[in-house]
């Protein structure tokens, strides 16, 4: 969460009924390479309209997800950190949706988020929020949440684990008919 604003913004999704959640799926992931081939398959079942909200620490590979995610899709790219632009938009090289990658680590406050206008394109692309929890949960009904946790210090292994819970009748229906697609083991990378 982004300090008392985050906070703020999750207390009011929470008074405001928030749809329910689907129940987490998780994937180990051991390499980057891993990740962008996760991230490559999240996009087959991403459409124009979708929300991610991704988390992790610093180095966790939320931007690496974001390029496999971008790669998937067939933006125009390169996609890179959007830390210091705040937003950027890859528009689609063919017929599917563009891609607007964001990036809400310096925002403080949900009226910072809503000058960024990321609602205008939230129609016709796939929006992927980094650092957004607490923030961006108010641009959409329906958005899939991703946490991205690193091994332990000491374990031994660069391995991450990705958790992907979808919120929403978007995501409801799309579990519901079993055609949610989301990877859930590592062979399905």
């Amino acid at each position: 969460m982004h300090g008392p604003a985050g906070a703020a913004a999750v207390g009011q999704a929470a008074a405001a009924g928030e749809a329910a959640a689907v129940p987490t799926r998780r994937v180990t992931v051991r390499t980057a390479d891993d990740m962008h081939a996760l991230g490559r398959r999240l996009a087959a079942v991403l459409r124009a309209g979708d929300l991610v909200v991704l988390s992790g620490a610093l180095g966790a590979g939320k931007t690496t997800l974001v390029q496999g995610i971008g790669q998937g899709l067939g933006v125009r790219g390169p996609v890179t950190s959007p830390t210091f632009v705040i937003a950027r938009v890859h528009p689609a090289l063919g017929r599917g949706p563009g891609l607007v990658h964001a990036d809400a680590y310096r925002l403080s406050s949900v009226a910072e988020v809503d000058d960024l206008d990321l609602d205008a394109a939230l129609d016709d692309c796939v929006t992927v929020i980094e650092w957004g929890e607490g923030l961006v949960e108010g641009l959409a009904a329906d958005r899939l949440e991703v946490g991205i946790e690193m091994s332990p210090a000491g374990a031994g292994t660069d391995s991450r684990t990705v958790g992907m819970t979808g919120i929403g009748p978007r995501w409801q229906t799309a579990a519901e008919s079993g055609c949610c697609g989301l990877p859930v083991t590592p062979e399905a990378i």
